[in-house]
């Protein structure tokens, strides 16, 4: 009776653990299907190199190296959302990522999020076309106080957690983060870049995501920075940096403060 009931046990301990195998992979496989379509680290981290030395870059993503900013576009942090806001991918240009801004990976995230949680199949908003909207007494000052993001989410490139599968949230309202589209026209996600200034951060958003094939239907300047010294006062301008270059042309530098 006792061997009778071992066995009985045993039968149902190996039932129960080859059931849990099967789930598990069923939840591996339906995690990676989230992220279906997206860049995996892997790519990324090439995008990110290929985008900066200007490898594969042409007209109108500006020919050449040049993105400007403090460090070329060189040292970034990027990250990658699914349409649900949750990490896919995240990783740095360096193979150090000691060697990036840390506060950039925070940055990045949230830049991808936003980019995805504010654009539709009909309208890609970059992260860079939200600056005015959000500055006092405009229609959309607050909103980065809105959605918090969650610093559990942080973590080295090579290290585990990071978010994946996870919504970090944030909220980011200048140059850098850009709303991924599939080849059929429909919004999959979003990809944030942080590291250099604000105005680098999106050349090499917009170059990455030209790399990826990950297009808005409207082409890859549809929802392009915008600067009012050049394109003309309008809700959708962002300030120019230091050492600004838009396409690979030279816009300016950002004005020096006054009276301090």
């Amino acid at each position: 009776m006792q061997q009778k009931t071992i066995s009985i046990v045993f039968h149902v301990s190996l039932r129960v653990a080859f059931l849990a195998i099967l789930l598990g992979l069923s939840v591996q496989s339906l995690l990676a299907a989230s992220c279906s379509g997206l860049p995996t680290e892997a790519q990324l981290k090439t995008f990110l190199a290929k985008a900066a030395s200007g490898t594969g870059i042409s007209s109108p993503l500006g020919p050449g190296t040049g993105v400007g900013g403090f460090f070329g576009g060189q040292r970034m942090w990027a990250a990658v959302v699914n349409r649900s806001g949750e990490i896919c991918a995240y990783t740095t240009s360096t193979s150090d990522s000691t060697q990036v801004w840390p506060g950039s990976q925070q940055i990045a995230k949230a830049k991808a999020y936003t980019a995805n949680a504010f654009s539709l199949d009909t309208l890609a908003l970059s992260t860079a076309r939200l600056y005015t909207f959000v500055q006092p007494a405009h229609s959309l000052f607050g909103l980065n106080n809105s959605n918090p993001f969650n610093t559990q989410f942080l973590a080295p490139p090579s290290g585990n957690g990071g978010g994946k599968n996870q919504i970090a949230g944030g909220i980011i309202t200048f140059g850098g983060g850009v709303p991924l589209y599939s080849a059929t026209g429909s919004i999959i996600g979003g990809l944030g870049v942080s590291g250099d200034s604000a105005c680098a951060d999106h050349e090499i958003a917009k170059r990455a995501r030209d790399l990826a094939a990950l297009n808005p239907p409207g082409g890859p300047l549809v929802d392009d920075i915008s600067y009012s010294s050049v394109d003309g006062a309008s809700v959708f301008t962002h300030p120019v940096c230091q050492n600004t270059l838009r396409n690979g042309v030279f816009i300016g530098n950002e004005n020096p403060a006054s009276g301090y």
